[in-house]
């Protein structure tokens, strides 16, 4: 569970299952669903890494980082709360109050907020990262990419397993399913997963822990098929997560500013909290009539999420005491969020076994998001609750910034896409989708605090996304791919009055509207598959430019977070990665990936111009090897050792620091009985207990990255 293998590990595992006719091999054959049918992804052209249910147990994947880790050119920030990541997908990154660069979808369901992403991962079928642009299929937000994640489904017969997980930080986790029918017709499936983790990070000041989190989980599926011509698939999911928020040390106060310097501890006074409630509800149907499946997917969302912590300076004095002086800055912070959505797709999809196939549909999507963020005094009391109101005249932490706004967002989508065999070995595909959103935004700031409560603004952000791609099988163990895509991300509001507080505070050029992200790739891509010395390949080489790309400011002395754009970014790169079995008991995998960023363009500050974007690392490169063995009678024995690294990665457009290449070592060492009924891992992650920032922001704001972690999982499947 937790454990770790290397981005080499998976990115061979996962990356190319590939088949062709030559290849009768021992090697698995995948199929995907990254066109939105089923295909065999030697066949597919695009990069594609993909984690099988089978890799996702022997690797321990239980969260987006593990996999994420996994994947070349794909790195993952987690900070701040358990609602915030940054996903950099080849040089495209997240920000702050943003939307995510990739499309986020389970069971073919899109997910409509980006704090919803960062979850355990349990009871999971199969994991594929698309890369490169794929608005065509997946519509806004899908700039960078597109993730699907399949759940297991439910059986026709009595099937499950139990996991326990103990670990360091006291980590205590257990998850389990189980399976079978209802009736003849209509199966099940129930999940759970709980986990309780003290921590490891210290607040030398408060001496407690402050990277804390519970995590409790269910989710159920039903799949009812009356027929061969008709199914629905139903999943209603909860989850709940309490941890730390809010952990930041601001390095001036120690007069240090640096991205590569994890030497200061957390002090402030004041513990950060963190609270998220997320359900979710879908419902397909899927018709079979005559040679087309006509499909309806029905959704709803709902999610909150609270955190509270200290304010900028994050010291360990209160409001009175503060470094700055009486009652100037230092206070507490709280931020709530409420988004509830409902979505409907139609689609149409032909028969998989003719020349042409195309697939034809109809999106719309309506989201409702409240969102408020307060500052106030800290008087040594704590931290008030504030959600959707100020607390006035309140003993605990009297206001000092109140900003509120309720969100009413519709988005609507045509799309389609036809693949057309060229000849036996040569396929065409043209894909499009036009998406259009609405953003209409009421500032629920009382007049008190802001003198424009009440203002509603409204924007609407719009694109057609293309996407060519062709590819050919001629070649003896090889596939040749090349595409063309475009892809955009919505822009949006900053909430009301952000933009006159920036600029208060001596920020120019901050506006309450940010524009929409657009852009475009050039990918050339090879696969390779030689079964009869079991090797496999990628190689893919991309071009991407980027159009008004979103970047995160935040302006501490107010606890504002503001997103801005920078006008033209080029990113140029490539990908290698490999899997050969050196053996017949060892295994060998290696990747590569390179990202050269580079800012075109930048109205706000043009001394900028030339420097790296900010977020994207230079390179990622692994190494790893797997040891099997029959240590004891009965018992398959696996080894597995990786090593990471991540490339030099500054932070801000101008380039202000940087963090130096970071080396990780992951190790699991399993032992599966041959029944299949018991298995026992030992993992460790971070093996070097390696000291790095896992973020840094602009001003000296850090956030440290977590320490080594190790522990054991046992596992029981039900024969």
């Amino acid at each position: 569970m937790t454990a770790t293998i290397s981005n080499l590990l998976l990115v061979s595992f996962s990356l190319q299952a590939e088949e062709s006719e030559l290849q009768e091999s021992e090697m698995e054959v995948i199929e995907v669903t990254s066109r939105q049918r089923k295909e065999n992804i030697q066949e597919v052209p695009m990069a594609i890494t993909v984690f099988g249910e089978q890799d996702i147990e022997d690797l321990g994947i239980e969260r987006a980082a593990d996999f994420i880790s996994l994947t070349p050119n794909m790195t993952m920030v987690e900070a701040q709360n358990a609602g915030t990541s940054f996903i950099t997908i080849r040089g495209l990154t997240q920000v702050r109050n943003g939307e995510s660069p990739v499309a986020i979808s389970v069971d073919g369901v899109l997910q409509i907020s980006p704090n919803q992403f960062n979850q355990d991962l349990y009871d999971i079928a199969q994991i594929e990262i698309l890369k490169g642009p794929q608005g065509a299929l997946y519509g806004r937000n899908a700039i960078g990419g597109a993730i699907n994640i399949t759940t297991k489904a439910p059986t026709d017969e009595l099937t499950g397993y139990a996991e326990l997980d103990l670990g360091n930080g006291g980590l205590k986790a257990l998850s389990g399913a189980i399976s079978g029918p209802m009736t003849d017709t209509l199966n099940y499936r129930i999940t759970a997963s709980y986990k309780d983790f003290d921590g490891l990070i210290d607040n030398v000041y408060l001496n407690e822990k402050v990277d804390f989190q519970q995590d409790k989980n269910i989710r159920g599926r039903f799949i009812w098929q009356p027929n061969d011509d008709f199914s629905a698939d139903l999943r209603i999911a909860r989850g709940e997560t309490e941890g730390g928020a809010v952990n930041y040390i601001y390095q001036p106060l120690f007069g240090i500013n640096d991205a590569n310097d994890a030497s200061l501890n957390i002090e402030a006074n004041n513990l950060g909290e963190n609270d998220r409630q997320i359900t979710s509800a879908s419902l397909k149907l899927d018709w079979n009539i005559s040679d087309v499946t006509a499909g309806l997917i029905l959704s709803a969302d709902e999610l909150t999420e609270f955190l509270s912590g200290d304010q900028f300076p994050y010291s360990r004095n209160t409001s009175a005491t503060s470094p700055f002086g009486p009652n100037v800055f230092d206070g507490v912070q709280t931020q709530y969020l409420d988004t509830s959505s409902q979505s409907a797709e139609l689609r149409f999809t032909s028969d998989d076994d003719s020349d042409l196939r195309w697939i034809a549909g109809l999106y719309y999507l309506q989201t409702d998001r409240f969102i408020s963020s307060f500052n106030g005094l800290d008087l040594g009391k704590g931290i008030p609750r504030v959600e959707k109101t100020p607390p006035l005249n309140d003993d605990i932490s009297p206001a000092t910034v109140f900003l509120a706004d309720s969100n009413d967002n519709q988005s609507y989508a045509v799309f389609a896409q036809l693949n057309y065999d060229l000849t036996d070995t040569q396929e065409l595909s043209i894909s499009g989708r036009y998406d259009s959103d609405t953003r209409e935004q009421t500032n629920r700031a009382p007049v008190s605090f802001d003198s424009n409560s009440g203002e509603v603004r409204e924007e609407t952000f719009s694109k057609f996304q293309p996407k060519v791609s062709y590819v050919y099988t001629g070649l003896p163990n090889l596939s040749l791919y090349a595409n063309f895509s475009e892809g955009f991300r919505s822009g949006g509001f900053n909430q009301s009055g952000v933009g006159d507080l920036a600029a208060s505070a001596g920020l120019s050029g901050v506006s309450d509207l940010y524009k929409a992200e657009e852009s475009s790739n050039f990918e050339l891509g090879i696969k390779g598959l030689y079964p009869d010395i079991s090797t496999r390949f990628n190689a893919s080489l991309f071009n991407t430019s980027i159009d008004n790309q979103h970047y995160f400011v935040f302006v501490g002395s107010l606890g504002a977070q503001v997103l801005t754009n920078i006008d033209e970014v080029s990113l140029i790169g490539g990908e290698f990665d490999f899997k050969t079995e050196l053996h017949d008991n060892i295994d060998l995998y290696g990747s590569f990936g390179i990202t050269d960023s580079e800012i075109k363009a930048y109205s706000l500050n043009p001394a900028d111009v030339g420097n790296k974007a900010p977020y994207v690392p230079e390179y990622t490169v692994n190494l790893g090897a797997q040891f099997h063995a029959e240590l004891f009678s009965g018992w398959l024995s696996t080894l597995t050792l990786d090593w990471e690294q991540r490339g030099e990665q500054y932070w801000d457009p101008s380039n202000t620091s940087a963090r130096d290449a970071i080396n990780l070592v992951n190790a699991r060492l399993g032992f599966n009985r041959d029944e299949g009924d018991w298995s026992v891992n030992l993992w460790a992650k971070n093996l070097g207990n390696e000291e790095y920032l896992a973020e840094w922001v602009l001003g000296g704001f850090a956030h440290p990255a977590q320490e080594r972690t190790f522990g054991i999982e046992l596992r029981w499947n039900m024969e």
